[in-house]
């Protein structure tokens, strides 16, 4: 990671803290985006860009754009950015579609089309998605979230596909992701088979990094001791 730009969407929560804090320890410059309220001032090595709704494409473009002029280029975008909610289908609200759909699918579409004229110009643009393993084979209530991480998988698909040979676009596939939230959640759950928000960055930061060069189009699964 040393030297290489990356921007982190989501960077204010549970995972993004995480791939953040381990990317900029390894000598990364880190354009982090977040829906929340910005509270950090920027550096060198750091710009935080808050209360951003990367579901509308001119807010993520604007946002891309400012961290490209902060550090001078883009080497790798990480599409944390996201959410989940659990709904039966049959007695759902179309709402609920409708939010997971912008914030799952729309966030990532919008993001990688801003950052990509930027990463085809470096030596490794890389993109990273987060997908979902609930997505491979939706259970009950899964609907909306599984529908929309779908669409992440297939949305990934299609750019290292159509970006192939300029940059690599691939996806984490995480089962349960042991965070707070999460525990509160499921406090019944054995939190000791989840994956842990720095197993998963690994992964990430793995597939933005050199060594991952010849891999496009993974999608990878990620499912801890389940």
């Amino acid at each position: 990671m040393q030297g290489k730009v990356l921007i982190v969407t989501g960077a204010l929560g549970a995972l993004g803290q995480v791939v953040a804090e381990t990317a900029l320890a390894r000598g990364a410059r880190i354009g982090g985006i977040d829906h929340a309220p910005s509270q950090t001032p920027a550096t060198a090595q750091w710009i935080e860009l808050g209360g951003v709704d990367l579901s509308d494409e001119a807010q993520a473009k604007t946002a891309i754009s400012a961290a490209a002029r902060h550090f001078g280029r883009l080497d790798a975008l990480i599409n944390i950015a996201g959410g989940f909610a659990f709904e039966s289908v049959g007695d759902g609200d179309i709402k609920t579609w409708q939010r997971m759909y912008a914030l799952n699918v729309l966030t990532t579409l919008n993001t990688s089309r801003a950052a990509l004229p930027h990463l085809a110009a470096s030596k490794a643009g890389r993109i990273v998605n987060v997908g979902a393993m609930g997505a491979l084979q939706a259970g009950s209530g899964m609907g909306p979230y599984a529908a929309s991480k779908a669409g992440v998988h297939r949305l990934t698909e299609a750019l290292a596909n159509e970006w192939k040979g300029k940059v690599t676009v691939n996806a984490v596939l995480p089962s349960i992701i042991d965070t707070k939230a999460n525990r509160v959640s499921m406090p019944d759950a054995d939190f000791s088979k989840w994956v842990t928000p720095q197993e998963l960055a690994e992964v990430i930061l793995f597939l933005a990094s050199d060594a991952a060069s010849a891999v496009t189009g993974a999608l990878i699964p990620v499912s801890g001791r389940v």
